[in-house]
């Protein structure tokens, strides 16, 4: 593997939280990273209030939510995991968390960026909301253009142009990418997020993932996938 300073991605993919990235996307990441394409995670917060148990640690959380992120990440085969830090349901539109996303795809300049839609409508985890956001922002115009960070620049982050965005859970699907050969894959990714989908839980979560995968591949060539919107920068 390139050493972490000379790494670039082919795919970026950006989650509000652990295991966001293995229910959006990690059939086709699994596929990607079987093609030979490398793939890196970045991810925002710890996930340390996703528990409905009030004795539960946040700090604790968070800790075992960024082990399991690792592990799924590493079944995988993606190739950098970057966590942010950003403390979970606290997400907003800022300069500072639009700069960050910057800084990242300025240092792995991927060809495609993949995150979660921002405009699904009425009930959306807020943080999913504003970092599907972001991350559009960020892609377009910040990481393309020459002068809006110029100390990024003085530490040799030059301008990347992204070529693709891919948002998952979107309302307005119009890219199936097939994960036939690696929806196990993804399943097993998950089943890496004990403290989110463990135990009992798993069968119901596999069972609605199955659906989900064979709708969205309803009128492909293939049996199962994962439904994105594609904004093509190329346009």
């Amino acid at each position: 593997m390139k050493a972490k300073e000379d790494l670039q991605a082919d795919y970026m993919v950006i989650s509000p939280h652990p295991d966001d990235s293995e229910f959006g996307a990690a059939g086709s990441v699994a596929r990607w990273v079987s093609e030979g394409k490398t793939v890196v995670y970045v991810i925002c917060t710890g996930g340390e209030k996703g528990t409905s148990d009030p004795d539960l640690n946040p700090a604790d959380l968070a800790r075992v939510r960024i082990k399991e992120q690792r592990s799924a990440a590493e079944l995988l085969g993606v190739s950098e995991v970057i966590f942010l830090g950003y403390e979970d349901q606290t997400l907003e539109d800022t300069p500072v968390f639009r700069k960050d996303i910057v800084r990242w795809i300025r240092k792995f300049r991927p060809h495609t960026v993949v995150t979660a839609d921002p405009y699904r409508r009425y009930l959306w985890h807020r943080d999913h909301r504003i970092t599907g956001q972001v991350v559009l922002d960020a892609v377009f115009p910040f990481a393309r253009d020459y002068h809006a960070y110029p100390d990024l620049i003085a530490e040799g982050l030059m301008p990347h142009k992204v070529r693709r965005v891919l948002l998952w859970a979107s309302e307005d699907p119009d890219y199936y990418s097939d994960i036939s050969q690696t929806f196990d894959k993804k399943l097993a990714a998950l089943r890496c997020h004990e403290s989110q989908v463990g135990g009992h839980h798993f069968a119901s979560v596999e069972k609605w993932l199955r659906q989900r995968a064979e709708e969205a591949a309803r009128e492909q060539d293939f049996e199962l996938a994962e439904a994105f919107h594609l904004v093509d920068i190329n346009r």
